[in-house]
């Protein structure tokens, strides 16, 4: 019986839902990460997640690559001032950044973190 609950709620699960699960059970298995929902403020974290925007912002005069990360508990927002690419960055990567999580105008913000792509 519970076999075929699984199937009909995964029938009836938006594409949405399903790829947040996915992500979710992914980032739980990527060593030395926190999920974003758990991730302490101002301190440093490492989290891993997958690219669901791609932005290029002027800030205060200069280029900002602006990236968000999805780990299907959470989004935060990556910043590399100063740079307009990151070569072999593209929506659906699946990214690892390291740095000091804060919050900005609502917004989970990390500030030229380290990456690495998973």
């Amino acid at each position: 019986m519970g076999a075929v609950r699984r199937f009909l709620s995964r029938l009836t699960a938006s594409d949405e839902s399903r790829l947040a699960e996915e992500l979710s059970d992914w980032a739980a298995t990527v060593p030395g990460t926190v999920r974003i929902a758990e991730a302490p403020l101002r301190e440093r974290v490492k989290l891993a997640g997958m690219v669901r925007r791609i932005t290029v912002r002027p800030i205060e005069g200069f280029e900002a690559l602006e990236v968000v990360l999805s780990d299907g508990t959470g989004e935060v927002a990556a910043r590399w001032l100063g740079r307009r690419s990151i070569p072999g960055l593209a929506l659906g990567s699946r990214l690892m950044i390291d740095g000091v999580l804060g919050r900005e105008q609502g917004v989970l913000r990390m500030v030229n973190p380290t990456f690495e792509f998973a």
